[in-house]
């Protein structure tokens, strides 16, 4: 499965070695280099194409069965679990996934997801935030305002939608935000740069805060549902 010339492209040690292990078996599975039930080769020919030692293995497959990829059973060997036994819903899995599957079908899934739960987030951030969420949506939206190139955006744009989800006031919600940041920082981005203008949104942004802003949380809802119903536009197009 990993030809030499990606093995000895791997020259450096990683500081986390393990890390490194897990990552580059997990992205295989969810590329389905191997599939849901199947066996994985044993520890010696795992150990051997990455070059680490029985510890690190072991602690690489150990990560992978916490995040519901393999199971091990005896006299049977590592097993790849089903699909539906995979915690997607783990910041790095989720990060891994977003590297390997279908650009376009994956950037629909987490569109889906934000369309489920953001217009909602909007309309309690209007109803409940208070001093410092609000300055720090304001932060974020004064930042988009001032924002001079893609970078700059990017940054803003991704603060302001995790300092809506935080003026929620539910602290179930904050985790989600650390949870799709770094999928979400990536949409963003390619958003920014299929608008063109990478600040085309900005009015669409400034909607919700004023909505938030002004406490009203109906207009806070559909301002942020149009909001993405510009993001799906520029995923579709």
């Amino acid at each position: 499965m990993w030809d030499a010339a990606h093995l000895t492209g791997r020259k450096a040690i990683q500081h986390d070695l393990h890390g490194r292990v897990a990552y580059e078996l997990a992205t295989a599975i969810l590329r389905g280099d191997y599939a849901p039930e199947s066996i994985l080769p044993r520890e010696a020919e795992l150990m051997d194409a990455f070059g680490v030692s029985r510890t690190v293995l072991r602690e690489a497959l150990r990560t992978l069965t916490s995040k519901g990829l393999i199971e091990s059973r005896p006299r049977v060997g590592t097993r790849v679990r089903p699909r539906t036994a995979w915690n997607l819903l783990d910041a790095d899995l989720l990060d891994w996934y977003s590297r390997v599957a279908p650009a376009m079908a994956f950037a629909l899934k987490l569109q889906e997801m934000r369309e489920m739960i953001e217009p909602y987030a909007a309309s309690l951030a209007a109803a409940s935030h208070d001093d410092e969420t609000f300055a720090e949506l304001d932060a974020a939206h004064t930042a988009m305002v001032e924002a001079r190139n893609v970078d700059e955006w990017v940054r803003a744009d991704l603060q302001f939608h995790l300092s809506v989800l935080a003026a929620c006031s539910n602290e179930l919600l904050v985790p989600l935000g650390t949870l799709i940041e770094r999928t979400l920082e990536a949409q963003l981005r390619l958003n920014a740069k299929r608008a063109g203008v990478f600040n085309a949104s900005l009015a669409e942004h400034t909607a919700v805060f004023d909505a938030i802003r002004d406490r009203d949380a109906s207009l806070a809802r559909q301002a942020m549902a149009a909001l993405l119903g510009v993001t799906r536009e520029r995923i579709e197009g």
